[in-house]
């Protein structure tokens, strides 16, 4: 084991793309997130999309959340004003703690990228039966911003002083 990977505790991670217009042939940024949390050594519990209707985004959630072999959830898409953005409204009454720090931490990595536009991302995070979910916007870019700035870091058990991931690891944290 390389000294990089000593102490690392890989993920079972499930990636939700939510949108009206995307396949598995368009989907950029659940194929990025995808890229990303396996380069990090991560594993892919599971991905899908879906379409951003309030009711089926909260049935893949909680079937996920209750799923004990899921720890993250990560979801792109439908944080957005439109009238069919619906994934806070989805997934926020699933949630047992929200995690406020991570929307307003992401809005400030964004500001630095695409300036005040990021007002308009209602992105989101919690957990919920000891499942981490995180709740992005639709544009790979976003995606990416998220990744690189807040959730490599959180989802690396070695990150100290503190991170997410040693909440959702079996025996290392708080459950429930």
């Amino acid at each position: 084991m390389s000294e990089e990977r000593e102490g690392f505790m890989p993920l079972n991670v499930a990636v939700l793309t939510i949108s009206d217009t995307r396949d598995e042939t368009t989907d950029r940024s659940g194929l990025a997130l995808v890229q990303c949390l396996e380069d990090a050594g991560h594993r892919r519990a599971d991905k899908r999309i879906v379409a951003d209707d309030v009711y089926r985004i909260r049935a893949v959630v909680a079937e996920w959340i209750a799923d004990p072999e899921v720890q993250v959830i990560l979801t792109t898409g439908g944080t957005g004003f439109t009238g069919r953005d619906s994934t806070p409204e989805a997934v926020s009454v699933l949630l047992d703690k929200r995690i406020d720090g991570f929307g307003e931490l992401f809005r400030h990595l964004s500001w630095q990228e695409i300036g005040s536009s990021t007002i308009q991302s209602r992105c989101l995070a919690g957990l919920a039966n000891a499942t981490v979910v995180f709740c992005l916007p639709g544009s790979t870019g976003a995606c990416r911003t998220a990744w690189r700035g807040i959730l490599r870091e959180q989802l690396d058990s070695r990150h100290r002083p503190c991170n997410y991931a040693n909440l959702v690891i079996p025996g290392r944290g708080t459950h429930g």
